[in-house]
């Protein structure tokens, strides 16, 4: 069972004084991976006993890990920080309840979600903490040294929420952006399946086109370059259009290396095309294309 399938069915299991012991371990852990007991009573301000017994329930959810050597102390695990995104969610009125797990990944869960109003929408769980501390910043340069992994995925879910508002504003074709807390976003719902699982796709040559014309729109009028694209983050919807996510690696267009990220986005894009489905665009009018130098592309 998954962190954020533990967070969804104990979540309706806490009550205000679990939170605000959760919230005193994730403000301290900015200082100390394991926090003493002393020190969350102090800053709740309530007896030892309750404590004591908030402790054992949160540990007895699999909220929280405990260890016991020079003093006891406490920390987050992903499971606590989901309850405490999701009920930061709920209170704002962007969650309802949650349905099944539409994807789960290296670096991210999502899963079905319903809004109060009844409106299907995706939610979002980064979790840079499975993959090792160095690959994580070597793959994501914004990533300073020595994060812990609760600030690399909430870092990730900030970034990857502004490029979605800034690309979403100018037309690209990404799920709408609708809220972000900690390392959650709520978005606009994703149906359809990852490009690279398809055998086979009607028109192939159609859906390159939808697809350099987003990267245009995201270039041209956005000033965003995805840096990250793939066969594995652009969906193909039921209707036959796409959507392109996984936004938290994009960079801006004066980016010192810009020009060498589209480039290799674009690589891997035509690469794919053409191994899987035959259709041949060469990288250099593609690119020419994307940033405005050419006004069409023959494909």
């Amino acid at each position: 069972m998954s962190s954020a399938e533990v967070a969804v069915q104990v979540f309706r299991k806490l009550e205000s004084e679990d939170f605000r012991i959760l919230h005193i371990i994730e403000a301290a852990m900015s200082k100390r991976e394991f926090v003493p007991t002393g020190q969350i009573q102090k800053y709740a301000k309530l007896p030892m006993d309750r404590i004591e017994f908030t402790l054992g329930k949160l540990n007895k959810l699999g909220l929280i890990y405990q260890t016991k050597g020079a003093y006891v102390g406490h920390t987050l695990n992903y499971a606590g920080y989901d309850c405490l995104a999701i009920n930061t969610l709920v209170k704002a009125g962007v969650i309802e309840s949650f349905g099944q797990t539409l994807g789960v990944g290296k670096e991210a869960d999502v899963y079905d979600a319903l809004s109060p109003d009844g409106k299907r929408i995706a939610v979002k769980f980064h979790r840079l903490g499975r993959i090792s501390f160095r690959q994580t910043r070597r793959k994501r340069g914004y990533i300073r040294e020595h994060s812990t992994w609760l600030f690399q995925s909430h870092v990730a879910a900030e970034k990857e929420f502004q490029a979605m508002q800034l690309v979403y504003k100018n037309g690209v074709s990404v799920p709408e952006p609708i809220s972000q807390n900690r390392h959650v976003i709520a978005m606009g719902m994703i149906e359809g399946a990852e490009l690279s699982k398809y055998k086979e796709i009607p028109k192939p040559e159609k859906i390159l086109k939808e697809i350099l014309r987003n990267v245009r729109k995201t270039y041209l009028k956005a000033h965003v370059i995805h840096a990250d694209l793939s066969e594995y983050n652009i969906i193909l919807k039921p209707d036959g259009h796409i959507l392109i996510i996984d936004w938290p690696q994009y960079v801006k267009t004066n980016h010192a290396n810009a020009e060498d990220l589209l480039e290799r986005d674009l690589k891997n894009i035509l690469t794919f095309f053409n191994r899987k489905f035959t259709v041949k665009v060469v990288v250099k009018e593609a690119c020419d294309y994307v940033i405005g130098k050419a006004r069409s592309l023959a494909i």
